[in-house]
């Protein structure tokens, strides 16, 4: 396949799940991928799996000096870019009354501190007529218990991006948002969970999503990369990839 032949792309948290898939995909298009990562058991995997046709590289976008060092890494071995995919987040599911400061700071520094600061150290070396692809969640305007902190860093990441959006309009790189539902990932979203917690998420997913299954990590990286090189008209946009989980739908009655 050459679907990405000369093009370039950065996936921050790519070494596994969605940003995984886009990652793959890219490369079996033919595209000059560089990917980040901060586990290095993910890493090891995601470098056993790309063999060398990526830049496997370990950053944490948490990390100020980390996302300058990247910067000047992401210059040195690919140059220019086409597309850069913002898919590293992170997830704690709990009410508010056991909220830390501790808890609260790191998934903000991480989903939208993080994320903020990385697009604008990679921003110079986008091509103009490029493209920027957030991972959001449809927790981003949802109201689900345990997840006010969790759903209020996605909702900064989709107001970013909606400004990006405009202030990019001179240089025509599009911005856009993938916010995905209840998908089979190794985690689930939920970093730390027990085994029997993930499979009691997974089947919560299962039962309140329409289409009553979970999505898979191919078909959120399909969706991403529409938006990344199809879909050339639409910026400042969000696409749900959550088999119907956030459009109210109701089947027929029996």
């Amino acid at each position: 396949m050459t679907q990405y032949s000369n093009r370039t792309a950065v996936v921050i948290g790519g070494t596994h799940g969605m940003g995984l898939a886009v990652a793959e995909a890219l490369v079996e298009g033919g595209a000059n991928v560089l990917i980040t990562g901060r586990d290095e058991r993910n890493i090891d995997v995601a470098r056993a799996k790309l063999l060398s046709r990526a830049h496997v590289v370990r950053s944490d976008i948490s990390d100020m000096t980390d996302i300058v060092t990247l910067g000047a890494e992401v210059g040195q071995k690919l140059g220019q870019i086409d597309f850069l995919h913002m898919n590293a987040g992170v997830a704690d599911i709990a009410p508010v009354e056991r909220v830390t400061e501790s808890s609260y700071d790191h998934i903000f520094n991480i989903n939208a501190k993080g994320a903020f600061f990385t697009v604008q150290r990679l921003l110079p070396l986008i091509r103009d007529g490029g493209a920027i692809v957030f991972t959001s969640s449809i927790a981003d305007e949802s109201g689900s218990g345990g997840m006010s902190v969790y759903s209020g860093s996605k909702a900064a990441l989709r107001a970013f991006a909606k400004v990006l959006a405009a202030e990019l309009l001179p240089r025509r790189i599009r911005v856009n948002v993938v916010s995905p539902g209840f998908i089979d990932t190794p985690t689930m979203g939920v970093a730390g969970a027990s085994a029997e917690e993930r499979a009691a998420f997974m089947a919560i997913g299962d039962a309140v999503t329409p289409m009553k299954r979970h999505g898979t990590v191919e078909e959120v990286a399909r969706a991403v990369l529409f938006l990344a090189f199809e879909a050339t008209f639409t910026t400042g946009a969000r696409l749900t990839v959550d088999g119907g989980l956030g459009q109210d739908l109701s089947p027929l009655p029996a």
